[in-house]
């Protein structure tokens, strides 16, 4: 291979969210909080990002922006970087947009904060499906709407869309929005054309908004291809997709996303009251142009070590812990794990925090709902850590159950 994907990278000082922030995130707490482990002991497989090296052709656009020496007030002025970026989802997933439609924001959550504030009144809902990205409820909680969830069903591990449940709930008088996530986090699910085609159709017969968050679409199993919400429905006015390379290229930090708002009134207001003003971090775009311009082989590579991964732990899980229900997903990094049959236990982030020195997230409170019993793993990490992770959350199951 010609990336280096087995490289364990030292992320100590740089102020990253999983070596110094995982107490306040995932406990609450500070940094009085001690564990049995000392922090450089722990296995990190929680937040979503890659313990991987971003690529090298995205870190010498970087080099080569910084050696313009010069970092003023910088704006998206002309076309290049929405041709790269256009160009990417054509041949990625055979879709195409408007140059017009495209905007930017720091990040989609940053996005979703203010769309959800624009397009849903305070006596009005928004929809979402569970288990569910924990920054969904955050958006509506920090608007002060409603919200309603669907849950999803699964079937050994293969999770599906109850639609009577969320046509009923769409229907609602109050319904305002669908804040869809696609693919599916936490469980991997890519949405397959005929389920995008039904929850299209409920959309369009109760005339709601709908934010696709799309963010984790480039991170898919080999072989798989990408169906945007906006391929389903493409002349549907009341559709908005959030994209990045942040997930794809380990750019999280560069605060940067393709914000696709199709209707022009939605669309100038959310210009209007961007709280950046328009103006973005010049090194962030040059970061992500890189990536879509010339990230394209490493993303391949990325893709096939992460399969190996997941099917490490499948083969792993079936030897040394068999109760455990997991089905390796079609997209993301992230593995899914139902431990109902094996571990009852109130806090699982602090369960194997403090039994087996692993850092992860799941259960309802970081998960919305429907999550209770289920660990969400994040395998974009060298092998070996990977290894040295599920073997120390098998073994702190079985010392747990004997």
């Amino acid at each position: 291979m010609k990336y280096n994907f087995d490289e364990i990278m030292d992320r100590s000082h740089t102020n990253a969210l999983s070596t110094d922030g995982f107490r306040g995130y995932i406990f609450g707490a500070g940094p009085e909080k001690t564990f049995n482990y000392r922090d450089e002991e722990f296995i990190r497989m929680w937040v979503a990002d890659m313990e991987f090296a971003t690529p090298p052709e995205v870190c010498e656009a970087i080099k080569e922006r910084v050696d313009r020496r010069i970092f003023g007030c910088s704006r998206v002025f002309d076309t290049s970087y929405g041709d790269v970026f256009s160009a990417w989802c054509k041949a990625q997933y055979d879709w195409d947009f408007a140059g017009e439609e495209l905007v930017f924001s720091t990040g989609v959550i940053p996005a979703l904060y203010s769309l959800v504030e624009e397009l849903v009144g305070k006596d009005e809902n928004m929809l979402i499906t569970t288990p569910s990205y924990g920054f969904f409820k955050h958006a509506a909680t920090y608007n002060g709407v409603g919200l309603v969830c669907s849950a999803l069903k699964s079937e050994e591990g293969y999770f599906h869309i109850d639609f009577d449940d969320f046509a009923r709930k769409a229907s609602a008088p109050n319904m305002r929005l669908v804040l869809w996530c696609n693919p599916h986090n936490p469980t991997g699910r890519m949405w397959n054309e005929e389920e995008l085609t039904q929850v299209a159709e409920i959309i369009e017969k109760n005339d709601l908004w709908v934010i696709s968050d799309e963010i984790h679409c480039d991170l898919i199993r080999a072989g798989n291809k990408h169906i945007p919400l906006g391929k389903v429905m493409p002349n549907y006015k009341k559709l908005i997709t959030c994209m990045s390379a942040s997930k794809t290229f380990n750019l999280a930090g560069l605060m940067f996303a393709n914000i696709i708002i199709r209707d022009e009134n939605t669309r100038k207001t959310f210009e209007g009251r961007d709280k950046n003003a328009g103006f973005v971090n010049p090194l962030s775009l040059a970061a992500h142009q890189a990536a879509y311009e010339k990230g394209g082989e490493w993303l391949a590579q990325l893709k096939d070590y992460l399969d190996g991964n997941f099917q490490f732990v499948k083969q792993y899980l079936e030897t040394h812990l068999p109760e455990a229900v997991f089905a390796i997903p079609e997209a993301t990094y992230l593995a899914w794990i139902d431990l109902r049959k094996v571990l009852d236990i109130k806090d699982a982030s602090l369960f194997f925090a403090e039994e087996a020195g692993v850092l992860l997230e799941g259960g309802d409170s970081l998960f919305v709902g429907n999550a209770r019993g289920y660990i969400r793993l994040n395998l974009a990490m060298p092998r070996a850590l990977v290894a040295e992770g599920i073997r120390r959350i098998c073994d702190a199951v079985i010392r747990h159950s004997r």
